[in-house]
C-alpha cells in the first residue's frame, strides 16, 4: 500500500468515527475526547513496543508487556520514567481496558484513575512539566457525554473502540506518521466546522509547510526551533518532517496562551514520537510573561500569532524598557498586539537565524506607533521579505493575510516584495497553497530578483521615501489581463457593421414595398 493510500484509508476511518460519535457533544469539544483516547493508545503502544524491544534485545524472546502483571511491572517503573518521561501499569495500557470496557461499569471512574496515574508517574522527575495536566481537557464525568453514568459510558466504549478500531499497526513501522496524521487530520475537520475558534488552534499544513521551508532557509539542521504563539504546535512539527526530528538538534520551543491549546500541543509533540527532553513547551502569555529566556536566541522561528488583540502596551510602564521592545523606541497599540510579537521574535533570533510570521495585513501599512516599529526594522535593515497570501486560506477568516521575514544578517539593504494573492487553488470551502504555488513563492524568494507582476526587490532607502509602507501592493504591480484594445481598427468594423445595417434595411423597406404594392 502507498503512502498516499495508507494515509487515504486512515482519513475515511477517521472521518466515519466523527460520523458515528456525533451528536450530543458538540464537535470542538468533541475532538478533546477523540484527540485524548488517541493520545493514550499512542503512549500505551509506544510505551509497549519500548519495553519489549529492551527486553527482547536482551535475549527474553517471548517478552510481553502486556502480559505481565502489576506487581512485576513495578519492577521497571524508574528506569523506564527515565527514558520515556512517564509510566503506564499493564492493567491501565490501552489494550487491557479496551478489552474489558463494555463491562466495566465504572469505566468513567478507572480512565479518570489511569489518566492521574499516568501524569503522577512522572512526578519528582525532569518530565514532570511536561505530563502535568494533560489529561485536563478529558472530562470522563461529563454531562456533554450524557446524562447519567450509563449514558456517559456507553458512548467512551464507542471512542475507545472507534480509536482501537484505526489501522495504525505498529507505530514504528509505519510508512506514514500514522498517530500524527491522524490528529491532524483531526484538528483539520474540526477546525473547518469550528468556525472562528478553530482557527486560533490550527494552520493549515500548506501554509506551515511555507514557513518552516523559508525559516529553514536552506540549511539541513537548525539549533532549535520557536514559536511563541504555538497553538497546538502544528506550525513546530512541520520542522520535524522538513529536516527529521533529530535535525533539530536541540529541540522544539513554544508557548500557548489558552491552556486547552497548550495541552493539545504538547500531546500533539508525543504522538509526533517527539520525546519529552526534546521539547519544551510552556503555558502563559508570551508578550507579558514569556518563559523562554534562557533558552533563546533561536536559528528558526516561525509564528501564527493572534491577529491585533489587545495587550497592556504603554499602560504597563516596565515594557518600554523591556530590552525586547525598547529598541524601537516605542510599544505596538494596546488595541493591536501584531508588531509586538513582532519585535519579541526579532529579540529572540539568532544572528544567523530566519523568523517567519503570518501577519494581519493592517501592520503593513498603518500609521502611528506601527509606522514608527516599521521606521526601526527597516532602518536598521531586518526585513527581508514581505509575501502576500492569497484570501481564505484560514479557517475563520476570510481575510488574506501575509507573511513578513525577518534576518539580523542580510546581504543588501533591500526588501523583496512578492504578490501571491493569486497562488491558490479551491479544495472543499477554503483556498490552499497548491506544491505549485509554493513551489513559486519559495522560488522567488530564494532568487530575490524581480519577476514581473509577481515580485521586486525594492531599496529601503525607497521603501522610507514611500512613509515606510510595506504593502506588497504598493511596489508589485498586478498584470493587466484586460484585452488590448485597437480603436482605430474598432471603429472602421463599427463603421461596416453600419453600413451593412443600412444596406440591409434598404433591402427589407424594397421588399415590404413590393409586398404592398402587389396586394394592391
Amino acid at each position: 500500500m502507498t503512502k498516499e493510500q495508507e494515509r487515504d484509508e486512515l482519513h475515511r476511518a477517521i472521518w466515519q468515527i466523527a460520523n458515528d460519535l456525533r451528536g450530543s457533544v458538540d464537535g470542538w469539544d468533541f475532538k478533546s475526547y477523540v484527540l485524548g483516547i488517541l493520545f493514550y493508545r499512542f503512549i500505551s503502544e509506544n510505551l509497549t513496543s519500548f519495553i519489549n524491544q529492551e527486553e527482547r534485545r536482551a535475549g527474553n524472546e517471548g517478552f510481553d508487556y502486556c502480559l505481565l502483571s502489576d506487581n512485576e511491572a513495578e519492577f521497571g517503573r524508574e528506569d523506564t520514567v527515565k527514558e520515556k518521561g512517564f509510566y503506564i501499569l499493564p492493567s491501565e495500557l490501552f489494550k487491557n481496558v479496551r478489552a474489558k470496557a463494555k463491562n466495566d461499569a465504572n469505566l468513567n471512574e478507572t480512565l479518570s484513575t489511569i489518566f492521574k496515574n499516568i501524569e503522577n508517574s512522572a512526578k519528582g522527575t525532569n518530565s514532570e512539566d511536561d505530563l502535568k495536566g494533560l489529561f485536563d481537557d478529558i472530562d470522563v464525568n461529563s454531562n456533554k457525554l450524557g446524562a447519567t453514568v450509563i449514558r456517559r459510558n456507553e458512548k467512551l466504549v464507542k471512542i475507545i473502540d472507534a480509536i482501537g478500531d484505526l489501522k495504525l499497526g505498529d507505530y514504528q513501522n509505519n510508512s506514514i506518521d500514522a498517530f500524527g496524521d491522524a490528529y491532524e487530520f483531526l484538528m483539520t475537520m474540526y477546525a473547518s466546522t469550528a468556525g472562528k475558534s478553530g482557527g486560533e488552534f490550527f494552520t493549515p499544513q500548506e501554509v506551515s509547510e511555507l514557513l518552516a521551508e523559508i525559516a529553514i532557509n536552506g540549511k539541513t539542521q537548525v539549533n532549535k526551533v520557536y514559536d511563541p504563539a504555538c497553538g497546538s504546535g502544528s506550525l513546530l512539527l512541520k520542522f520535524a518532517k522538513a529536516l527529521g526530528k533529530e535535525n533539530v538538534r536541540q529541540g522544539f520551543f513554544g508557548q500557548e496562551v489558552n491552556i486547552t491549546t497548550y495541552n493539545l500541543c504538547r500531546i500533539n509533540m508525543f504522538l509526533h514520537n517527539i520525546n519529552y527532553e526534546k521539547f519544551d513547551i510552556a503555558h502563559g502569555d508570551t508578550l507579558i510573561d514569556p518563559k523562554h529566556w534562557d533558552d533563546e536566541p533561536f536559528d528558526a522561528i516561525v509564528s501564527n500569532p493572534p491577529y491585533s488583540i489587545k495587550w497592556e502596551g504603554d499602560s504597563n510602564p516596565i515594557l518600554i524598557n523591556d530590552p525586547r521592545f525598547s529598541p524601537a523606541g516605542i510599544l505596538a497599540p494596546k488595541s493591536k498586539a501584531d508588531l509586538a510579537f513582532t519585535m519579541h521574535m526579532l529579540n529572540w533570533l539568532s544572528t544567523a537565524g530566519t523568523a517567519a510570521i503570518v501577519e494581519f495585513p493592517g501592520v503593513l501599512y498603518r500609521g502611528g506607533a506601527e509606522q514608527k516599529i516599521r521606521k526601526y526594522l527597516i532602518d536598521n535593515n531586518y526585513i527581508d521579505t514581505v509575501i502576500q497570501l492569497p484570501p481564505d486560506l484560514f479557517f475563520g477568516t476570510t481575510i488574506a493575510t501575509c507573511i513578513i521575514v525577518l534576518k539580523k544578517s542580510k546581504a543588501d539593504n533591500s526588501i523583496l516584495f512578492i504578490d501571491a494573492s493569486a497562488e491558490f487553488v479551491r479544495g472543499g470551502n477554503k483556498n490552499k497553497l497548491g506544491d505549485k504555488n509554493r513551489a513559486k513563492i519559495l522560488d522567488a524568494h530564494f532568487k530575490r530578483t524581480d519577476d514581473d507582476f509577481f515580485a521586486r526587490l525594492v531599496k529601503n532607502s525607497d521603501v522610507a521615501l514611500n512613509n515606510y509602507n510595506i504593502s506588497v501592493s504598493s511596489y508589485v504591480t498586478p498584470e493587466d489581463t484586460r484585452e488590448e484594445i485597437d480603436i482605430k481598427k474598432l471603429n472602421e468594423e463599427i463603421a461596416g457593421i453600419v453600413k451593412r445595417q443600412n444596406e440591409l434595411r434598404k433591402a427589407i423597406d424594397g421588399i415590404v414595398a413590393d409586398l404592398e404594392g402587389g396586394n394592391q
